[in-house]
């Protein structure tokens, strides 16, 4: 068996168990054994070899929600904001590549050892716009070599505010009002019809493709209507592919639950009956008790994202809630993480803080439950449990080599916990290689699908080209004070946190 290839270790996390001087051996895109170094090496003495003791090898890590944004917002002069606001100034964005900015958000995912991805991709234009905008993101991701789940979105509702657009239209001034919806159409050129054959044509073409497959991907149920939403779904279940979407994100979207729906948005989604193992939100910030029991009762999942939390000043997500609630979590990065560097080391060592309330006798995650998150919960979500997030036998090759030098620099007791010691000090600067279906796609730090400096070069060139957006950026700065005040004026309800961090009194 010469085409045997053993990837040794001096930590293997295999996600189950870590061995010490261990190694794995693979076989073109699987995994055929788990063991100590020197038992593989007898066994297969042949084998080329990849790694060494300076090495930790691990699953590769599933990023469950993500947005290729390329050059992030902060490079292009939008700053964070609470979501509704942010949402709007992001029409002054200049347009990108998709391709090219794909192949950015890849760098930087494969950097950070994440072999797969749940890519949320939005679309807007005609049928050949959005095709083109979908080719060109696939073909990325065809290059790169990693494993994806595109899943495109259309807004098609509630293009200014939660539910409520005819009312915030005709509070804003005449001038104001004409000028908004003169640049921000009101109606999507690419039909609901269009859209749900655009999306099934794609998945069939791609139905058994290695590492991609595409999903659906409505932005929100707000954003999309109950009819759309239920058709994507009835149309994922006959295609057996998955669909994920946006949900209690914001604190506005949790008080838009009993003014859109009458109950909250997982009771209303649980009552169209469209949550199941193969359904998905992103965020979740707001679940209550009652909808986390509602996930783990249909087994639809969570993909938590404190990052992007924070940063859009939506709040913690109750992640040791859902856990000990039995739903299925995974771990993303929203393509907006606290560094704008999409470390997926630094996003789990966030997850795990966040958690740890003041109180001595309060819950919270261990590093261990953590890494879960980021391997086989996200995995779980991506209905590939059985393929992903773990080291075992039958299992993708999908693997992570990282750099021990710098983490264990200058000593490391022989006591301490080797996934701790990676967990609490790795980073992205730190991954070596990575593999995807046992391609090497990532070597000595570098792409090895793309050259990536090239790629920076030109998708600068084509932004400093572009044309300007300042009307645009003119309209947000003028508008989102008026959204900014509608929000305000909701009734806001009492509230129980579901873990006290400090307190006034």
């Amino acid at each position: 068996m010469t085409d045997i290839r053993l990837i040794r270790g001096r930590w293997v996390f295999t996600g189950e168990t870590t061995l010490t001087d261990g190694a794995i051996a693979i076989q073109d895109d699987t995994i055929v054994a788990v063991d100590s170094w020197a038992t593989l090496q007898a066994t297969y003495p042949q084998a080329a070899v990849i790694g060494s003791d300076k090495f930790a090898v691990m699953p590769g890590l599933i990023n469950a929600h993500h947005h290729s944004n390329g050059v992030p917002n902060s490079l292009q002069g939008v700053n964070d904001d609470f979501l509704e606001l942010w949402l709007f100034a992001n029409i002054g964005l200049r347009s990108q590549d998709p391709k090219l900015k794909t192949l950015l958000s890849i760098a930087q995912l494969l950097q950070s050892g994440v072999t797969s991805v749940v890519d949320v991709a939005s679309l807007g234009g005609t049928a050949q716009d959005c095709r083109d905008n979908l080719e060109g993101r696939l073909a990325a991701y065809g290059q790169a070599g990693m494993r994806v789940a595109l899943t495109p979105g259309i807004r098609y509702e509630n293009m200014f505010v939660h539910g409520e657009d005819d009312a915030f239209l005709t509070s804003l001034p005449e001038d104001l009002r004409q000028r908004l919806q003169t640049l921000v159409p009101m109606v999507q050129t690419l039909s609901r019809t269009a859209h749900i054959e655009l999306i099934t044509d794609f998945v069939q073409q791609y139905q058994t493709h290695p590492h991609i497959d595409i999903w659906f991907g409505p932005p929100g149920p707000q954003w999309v209507g109950d009819e759309l939403l239920v058709q994507m779904v009835d149309a994922a279940e006959r295609l057996d592919t998955h669909v994920q979407t946006h949900a209690l994100e914001s604190f506005y979207e949790k008080l838009m639950g009993p003014r859109l729906y009458g109950q909250s948005v997982i009771a209303h989604l649980n009552q169209l009956g469209v949550l199941s193992p193969r359904f998905s939100i992103a965020h979740g910030v707001w679940l209550t008790p009652a909808d986390i029991e509602i996930l783990a009762t249909t087994g639809a999942a969570v993909s938590h994202n404190p990052s992007s939390n924070l940063r859009l000043r939506a709040g913690m997500a109750p992640l040791t809630a859902m856990l000990s609630g039995g739903a299925t979590v995974g771990l993303g990065m929203d393509g907006t993480t606290l560094g704008d560097d999409e470390d997926m080391f630094a996003e789990m060592r966030l997850a795990a803080r966040l958690q740890r309330s003041p109180q001595i006798n309060s819950p919270a995650p261990g590093y261990g439950d953590i890494f879960q998150l980021a391997t086989t919960g996200s995995a779980k979500l991506m209905g590939k449990e059985q393929q992903l997030g773990k080291l075992a036998p039958s299992y993708r090759a999908d693997v992570v080599l990282v750099n021990c030098d710098r983490i264990t620099w200058p000593w490391v007791s022989p006591e301490a916990n080797p996934l701790h010691v990676m967990l609490m000090r790795a980073k992205a600067t730190d991954v070596d290689t990575v593999l995807v279906n046992g391609k090497v796609v990532l070597k000595s730090g570098t792409p090895t699908g793309f050259d990536l400096q090239a790629v920076g070069q030109t998708i600068a060139e084509q932004l400093a080209a572009a044309p300007n957006r300042d009307n645009y950026r003119t309209l947000a700065a003028e508008l989102i004070p008026y959204l900014s005040n509608w929000y305000a004026q909701w009734e806001v309800p009492p509230l129980s946190p579901y873990a006290a961090f400090n307190s006034r009194t």
